[in-house]
């Protein structure tokens, strides 16, 4: 990023998290946050006046990247007329990280979404439980190793057609 665009806010919590590595992408700051300063570094984000949560989700990367998986935040501060996506990785064998529900109540819909199709854990939510398979559902659909199935077709002339 360009010193010039980088915000009074950001650039107070560049100075606060220097495990935090920076980034511009599509007019939007990056935050790349360490796992371990994940729920540390959002708080300091709530008291710096980013006070919307508009989504969390996630991004399998199966075999393109050591930590499979990036777990992203969006947040906004009106007050600051501001923008700012967290990201962080979380591992292959055990996908977890803190909630941000503590911070942002209305997080909770969406790790729980993250938690249904990725598999994805997050600790401390009050009701991670699917929202949108249903409860007998096995495994994560939005993971790349999900075998996908197929339903066979037949048509009137297909030689297959009884």
């Amino acid at each position: 990023m360009k010193p010039d665009e980088v915000s009074p806010v950001v650039e107070a919590l560049a100075e606060q998290f220097e495990s935090v590595s920076w980034d511009e992408s599509h007019g939007q700051t990056v935050a790349r946050v360490p796992a371990d300063d994940w729920l540390e570094f959002a708080t300091a984000v709530k008291e710096a006046g980013f006070e919307v949560c508009s989504d969390v989700t996630a991004v399998d990367w199966l075999r393109a990247r050591p930590e499979r998986y990036d777990v992203v935040a969006n947040l906004i501060s009106m007050a600051n007329k501001t923008r700012l996506r967290m990201v962080t990785t979380v591992g292959r064998e055990d996908p977890t990280i803190p909630s941000l529900t503590s911070l942002w109540p209305g997080a909770g819909f969406a790790e729980r979404e993250v938690y249904d199709m990725f598999g994805i854990l997050f600790e401390g939510h009050h009701d991670l439980t699917r929202i949108l398979m249903p409860d007998d559902w096995e495994g994560h659909p939005l993971r790349k190793d999900f075998a996908v199935g197929m339903v066979p077709v037949q048509f009137k002339a297909s030689h297959q057609v009884d």
